[in-house]
């Protein structure tokens, strides 16, 4: 059954991807004045498909439940991005500290120097 599972988890992924390009493509022939009638029919086709997958992965036993917003906001994401710990750490710089302002430091002074010549 995990079998099963996975290969419609797989074509719905699948169809996730080819209904955004048919959306964009469907938007694309909006901006140019085109008719996209049957762009639009063959993504309503798409979506009935995709609520047959969704009903039979939940049926198996799969089904993902959505968080709401509070949820969402509460979930670390950056988390499942990091790195592991045996990565070497990044190399750390300190700025440079300067007594005069940013505007006239050496590199600045340098500039001026060669435009007045």
């Amino acid at each position: 059954m995990d079998n099963k599972l996975n290969e419609i988890r797989r074509k719905i992924r699948f169809l996730r991807a080819e209904m955004l390009n048919a959306e964009d493509n469907i938007r694309k022939s909006v901006n140019r004045d085109e008719d996209c009638a049957e762009a639009a029919l063959h993504l309503m086709a798409m979506r009935v498909v995709m609520l047959g997958l969704i009903s039979e992965r939940n049926r198996l036993g799969g089904e993902e439940r959505l968080l709401n917003v509070d949820e969402r906001l509460k979930l670390d994401v950056r988390a499942a991005g990091r790195k592991s710990s045996n990565a070497a750490p990044a190399a750390k710089t300190r700025p440079v500290k300067t007594s005069q302002p940013r505007s006239v430091s050496a590199g600045a002074e340098k500039a001026r120097g060669r435009r007045e010549r």
